[in-house]
């Protein structure tokens, strides 16, 4: 058998590990010991406005169709050029061009054998060129499309704010659902250690059976369970939470539940048929009008003028022997070119009608999921006061249950089931309320006002 081997001062190496690994567990910021921040419903989705990636991420969508405006406005203004050629050859044309082009042309050179069989000749070529658009009609439709879409894309970053505000809304309000959950479990813990209790005790007293005592002790082993569930469920809430504000741990909340506004329904349905993702539509069908006459006007010829100046050498990059300059005004006119217009020019039209129909749809899907969302207000209103009355009956069924046990004219069994009963209930008014004040916020996110109606509008717009 092998030795062991021993280290000196082991013990030491030992207390300088662990010493690391509590270090680098307490830096972490998603360590279970680390202290998540907190935040109101509004502070909340004001940090998600400005961190959220989905936003930024639009954000930097919005910035590119701001300079897809520029790629298309560049179609109007001048190009310049600037060439460099390097040129040797025995050709009978270029070498009589080069030697005019660099001013260097003499009388010999009109001899025959010159110019039938000329020797290799050098020529260095510098060049400036400048081109100006004077009549191009498909770059003023792209300017005006861009410019479209640029704005189209401003509104889509409006209502993807809108859509994070009701995300975030909905997270914060799920943390505090989830904490009031782990509240009940609690109480329900507590209410079985009680139970368990008083029969462990009528049992010594020879006045229960010991049957009673392993029913309340399974009772409060399995309220303990529900209290396990309910903490992992505040957890992965905190966690989502965070994850919506752009944070990489969780975030916790604080502060009272607000009040949201309920308004009147005809109002969320006006609001409705103008929130950010149908006006966006609207523009984008306009642009796929626009497209129309974009094809139409490669039917059009383009119009232009150019210059130049230029410089010719024999021996030299850059150099300049011999120079010139050129002015030119040009018409170029594509009189066929395989119908490949006229099957752009349907093409378009039928995206045209499609974007028609797009647009028609959703107004249509917006009518329905306020609609919906009204009833889904009126559901949860219903059951919301349904709850409360169950829990008021439960609390009242479960003292009095209590009190028969406690007078040995009611089993452990109906203790247990009239607990069970108290603990659902108590979850369950916790979860309506949450739930109604999710329909209610629905109500704003469907109609496009959850901004307005969170009091943070103005925020938004200035941004």
């Amino acid at each position: 058998m092998s030795k062991g081997i021993t280290v000196p001062g082991a013990p030491v190496f030992i207390l300088i590990l662990s010493f690391l690994f509590l270090v680098l567990g307490t830096a972490d910021p998603t360590s279970a010991g680390a202290q998540a921040q907190t935040f109101t419903l509004a502070e909340a989705v004001k940090f998600a406005l400005q961190n959220n990636n989905e936003i930024r991420a639009a954000e930097s969508s919005l910035a590119a169709k701001q300079d897809d405006i520029g790629v298309a406005r560049s179609g109007l203004l001048p190009k310049i050029y600037f060439e460099e050629r390097a040129l040797r050859t025995n050709n009978p044309t270029y070498v009589f061009m080069s030697k005019l082009n660099q001013g260097l042309f003499t009388a010999q050179d009109f001899a025959i054998q010159s110019l039938n069989q000329p020797d290799p000749y050098n020529d260095f070529q510098t060049q400036f060129f400048a081109e100006q658009p004077i009549f191009v009609p498909k770059a003023w439709v792209g300017v005006d499309m861009s410019q479209r879409e640029h704005q189209a894309g401003s509104i889509d970053l409006s209502r993807k704010k809108e859509e994070i505000a009701f995300r975030v809304c909905q997270a914060w309000l799920m943390v505090h659902t989830a904490r009031a959950q782990l509240d009940a479990a609690g109480r329900g813990v507590e209410d079985a250690k009680e139970h368990y209790r008083i029969a462990k005790l009528r049992y010594e007293a020879d006045l229960g059976m010991y049957a009673d005592t392993l029913r309340a002790s399974t009772a409060l082993a399995e309220s303990r369970q529900r209290k396990v569930t309910a903490d992992k469920q505040t957890n992965l809430a905190r966690r989502m939470l965070g994850l919506l504000l752009g944070l990489t741990g969780s975030a916790d909340v604080e502060g009272e539940i607000p009040d949201f506004p309920l308004k009147d329904i005809d109002d969320y349905a006006r609001s409705s048929q103008a929130r950010g993702d149908i006006r966006s539509m609207e523009l984008r069908y306009e642009n796929a009008e626009k497209n129309i006459r974009m094809t139409e006007t490669d039917y059009l010829p383009y119009v232009g003028i150019g210059g130049g100046y230029q410089w010719n050498d024999p021996a030299n990059l850059f150099g300049g022997s011999g120079d010139s300059w050129q002015v030119s005004a040009f018409l170029r006119w594509n009189l066929f070119d395989g119908a490949k217009r006229e099957y752009e020019r349907s093409k378009a039209k039928h995206q045209a009608r499609q974007a028609q129909e797009n647009l028609s749809g959703m107004k249509k899907a917006a009518a329905y999921g306020l609609y919906q969302a009204q009833l889904g207000l009126e559901e949860a209103k219903a059951n919301l006061e349904l709850a409360r009355e169950a829990l008021k009956t439960a609390e009242e069924g479960t003292r009095l249950v209590q009190m028969r046990y406690e007078s040995s004219f009611s089993p452990i069994v109906d203790v247990l089931d009239a607990q069970v009963a108290l603990d659902r209930a108590r979850v369950g008014v916790v979860a309506r309320e949450n739930d109604y004040r999710v329909a209610v916020l629905n109500l704003g996110w469907e109609s496009g006002t959850i901004l307005k109606d969170l009091g943070i509008a103005q925020d938004e717009k200035k941004e």
